[in-house]
């Protein structure tokens, strides 16, 4: 079953805590599978990522847990991802052990782990998970990885030790930009190419806009869905669409996603 995903931006309350039933109802409403959830915005999201797991597992969709790295915590950013912070290894067991009872919780994720491998140093992602995988090594760690830093150097020392890249594609083979889909297949074979074909490889699509790279449309949302459905081994749509704010991409990524599950079954 291919993974068809959104992430982050869950429907909020009032009082900033996730709206978990309406987030639930929005991704049965999208076909989704499988939603990420970031525990950032908010102190609470720990809390709420415990609310949203049985809520989620009753409608059969996977979760994965993101967290943020060094460079989207302070001093770059006005808050860490709480509580744990920067612990990693921490994060790992507690990940590990909520996963023992709550099934669903099936991977979990660092964003722009890539730009940040001074301090993710092979030696600390191996403690990292030495400490999960003690405890569960069922659950899976795929890290999102960028275009340009998955080098030779960069399988050797991390390919063994993850269990799939989560890669956000940005055409950045041949200049960045959010405009133009057509290296999607060509990016993710050489990914997989390079990784081997036992690392699953999750392609992450812009719906939301880059902070330096600008937004994207929905007709490019929809090129890049079709395209990764292709290469890759499941797609993920960065961020979650609100059904109202961002209606158009909504219905596309709502279609093609329902689309794919009446062919899966």
């Amino acid at each position: 079953m291919g993974t068809r995903a959104t992430y982050c931006s869950a429907p909020r309350k009032g009082d900033g805590r996730v709206d978990v039933e309406k987030l639930i109802d929005e991704l049965v409403e999208v076909g989704a599978n499988t939603y990420s959830f970031c525990i950032h915005a908010q102190a609470t999201d720990w809390e709420d990522l415990k609310l949203i797991l049985p809520k989620a597992r009753a409608k059969g969709i996977r979760v994965w847990a993101s967290i943020v790295p060094p460079s989207e915590s302070p001093p770059r950013t006005k808050s860490y991802a709480e509580p744990f912070r920067l612990d990693y290894e921490r994060w790992a067991v507690e990940f590990a052990k909520l996963s023992l009872s709550e099934t669903n919780l099936v991977a979990w994720s660092i964003d722009d782990f890539t730009h940040n491998l001074k301090f993710y140093t092979p030696a600390y992602v191996a403690n990292m998970l030495e400490a999960q995988r003690r405890i569960n090594p069922r659950l899976a760690f795929a890290p999102c990885c960028y275009f340009p830093a998955i080098t030779p150097k960069f399988v050797t020392n991390y390919c063994s030790q993850i269990d799939g890249i989560l890669f956000p594609y940005r055409h950045e083979s041949a200049g960045a930009n959010l405009k133009d889909a057509s290296l999607v297949e060509p990016e993710l074979n050489k990914i997989k190419a390079a990784v081997g074909p036992w690392l699953p490889v999750i392609l992450d699509i812009y719906a939301s806009a880059h902070s330096k790279l600008g937004a994207t449309t929905p007709e490019y949302v929809e090129q890049v869905m079709i395209a990764g459905r292709r290469a890759a081994n499941g797609v993920m749509i960065y961020r979650h669409q609100d059904p109202k704010a961002n209606a158009e991409k909504f219905e596309i990524v709502k279609h093609l996603f329902n689309e794919w599950k009446k062919e899966e079954r």
